[in-house]
């Protein structure tokens, strides 16, 4: 008897030759309009449901890989292909190597939707399984693992187009930005089990079809947990100034230009009158050591006069037989001066990995500062201005679980970038955005520092309250409430997420072979 097993193959003059896979890299390709700076949420949800529908149609399961491969194809090479920027325009990475490099590095991002896929197709061939469980599992899980091997690369991550005004964006504070991307997945594939394009269902059997219903009570709760209210305000508001430099990449190393430099961070700070004071990711452009030391004493002495305090990002030179530099952040002010060590090295940026298939390109760039010493993976909160202040630099705030180690002690999250490296890209705005999941994850305030933008105050729901215009010298100016307690994702981090994940492959298995067996 057969129960609802759907055959692997039902119209397979359909998906012949290579249209299946090139409509997929449109689709891919078309996600990204998802995400900041379009934000148009929705077609995240549309895009994957085509892909999830490509997917339930493929007559192998090599045809799956091949349509997963190629969403991802298209999906990275329009949404991160500006790694080519930082290779080519400041790396010094000749063109033919650096498009090279950037197609090679997007083609190794897809291998991660081209797995989900395979397993997607591979662990059940009941239709219903396959889209509403195996899929949105298998691709949470694959961005789940792309956070963390080779080091890590989570940009993109579907549950951040999500953020912070998607009704499923709402699930973050519980699940973390993963559940999110399970919901999303979980709704693309309930919006494919339910299309009309499949057996040609009738007027009634779509009426009757569960998953509009399903659909309503996911986005209904999702709605919900983003009206709950999870933190608590931890004294009262704050004054904080954000100091945007807007420093050219191209010079900011060059001996030259430090002084100026130097000059101008110093004026911008003396201008402001905040309690707390943030300069972005090496704003100084040399070893704290190599800094006047009248600078840091007239810095202190202002933060002082004020009652407040100073962070600032510096190349931090730690001497003694074995030399160390680290990227850090330092305080000056009327608190004990304290530092933080940036832990998360990104690869090629703040290091050279010795990975033998590709350590041609460590003879290529030109990046300085690359050779940074990694700090401790638990460092306390910064206890300035009258709050606990969890410090993040530059790429870290891109990993959730990381930044909930010094919670639930920090009141407020501050991130300091350099996305100059990017030029005039859509990079920063997708960094942004993801700051905005941090802040929802968390239930507290993110100050962003960067040099050349985007500077901002993030409120506790991932709202923008303040903002800088890019590539401009600015001081933003504005009010930072402080929050304490913890939301649900900062009590258990990803461990609620992987656990719903697994629960769906291993029902979807179960129930498979179970079907299987009575047919």
């Amino acid at each position: 008897m057969n129960s609802g097993a759907y055959p692997p193959v039902t119209r397979p003059q359909q998906l012949r030759g290579y249209g299946p896979a090139l409509v997929c890299l449109l689709f891919g390709a078309g996600a990204v309009l998802a995400f900041a700076p379009f934000r148009a949420w929705p077609v995240a949800l549309v895009s994957l449901s085509g892909l999830a529908w490509f997917l339930d149609q493929a007559p192998t399961t090599r045809r799956a890989a091949a349509m997963g491969f190629s969403f991802g194809l298209g999906y990275f090479l329009t949404g991160v292909s500006w790694v080519y920027v930082s290779m080519h325009d400041f790396g010094g990475m000749a063109l033919p190597i650096a498009a090279f490099a950037t197609t090679f590095f997007c083609s190794y991002l897809a291998l991660f939707p081209a797995a989900a896929s395979w397993l997607t197709h591979t662990l059940s061939r009941t239709r219903g399984l396959r889209l509403v469980l195996l899929f949105p599992a298998s691709w949470a899980l694959a961005e789940w693992m792309r956070s963390w091997v080779f080091t890590g690369f989570p940009w993109l991550a579907v549950g951040y187009s999500q953020s912070p005004s998607g009704p499923l964006s709402g699930y973050s504070a519980v699940f973390g930005v993963y559940g999110v991307s399970l919901a999303t997945a979980l709704s693309a594939g309930l919006l494919a089990w339910w299309s009309p394009w499949t057996r040609r269902k009738s007027a009634s059997a779509l009426l009757l079809h569960p998953a509009p219903g399903v659909l309503v009570v996911l986005f209904s709760i999702g709605w919900g947990l983003g009206q709950t209210t999870w933190t608590r305000p931890a004294g009262e508001p704050l004054t904080v100034s954000l100091i945007q430099g807007n420093i050219d990449q191209n010079i900011k190393w060059q001996p030259e230009a430090v002084r100026a430099t130097l000059d101008k961070y110093l004026e911008l700070t003396l201008a402001s009158k905040s309690r707390l004071i943030v300069l972005p990711e090496t704003a100084l452009p040399v070893f704290n050591v190599d800094v006047p030391r009248n600078y840091f004493d007239l810095l202190t002495r202002h933060a002082r006069e004020i009652g407040g305090d100073i962070l600032l990002g510096v190349p931090e030179y730690v001497g003694g037989s074995a030399p160390r530099f680290y990227n850090s952040v330092m305080s000056y002010g009327s608190s004990p001066t304290q530092l933080y060590r940036k832990y998360h090295l990104v690869p090629f940026g703040d290091y050279f990995p010795r990975w033998f298939f590709i350590t041609w390109v460590m003879n290529t760039l030109d990046i300085p500062m690359a050779d940074f010493s990694r700090g401790e993976p638990f460092q306390n909160p910064l206890a300035v201005a009258g709050q606990r202040v969890a410090v993040n630099i530059c790429y870290e705030d891109v990993f959730g679980e990381e930044i909930i180690r010094q919670l639930p002690e920090a009141t407020l999250l501050a991130n300091f970038t350099n996305d100059a490296w990017w030029g005039d890209s859509i990079a920063s705005a997708q960094h942004l955005q993801m700051s905005q999941m941090r802040s929802q994850e968390t239930g507290r305030y993110m100050l962003r520092a960067t040099n050349t933008g985007v500077t901002a105050i993030i409120d506790e729901r991932g709202r923008i309250r303040e903002q800088a215009p890019e590539f401009v010298s600015i001081s933003v100016q504005g009010l930072a409430q402080g929050y304490s307690g913890s939301t649900p994702f900062i009590f258990w981090g990803n461990w609620a997420f992987l656990t719903i994940a697994g629960a769906m492959i291993a029902i979807s298995l179960v129930k498979g072979r179970r079907e299987h067996g009575e047919q």
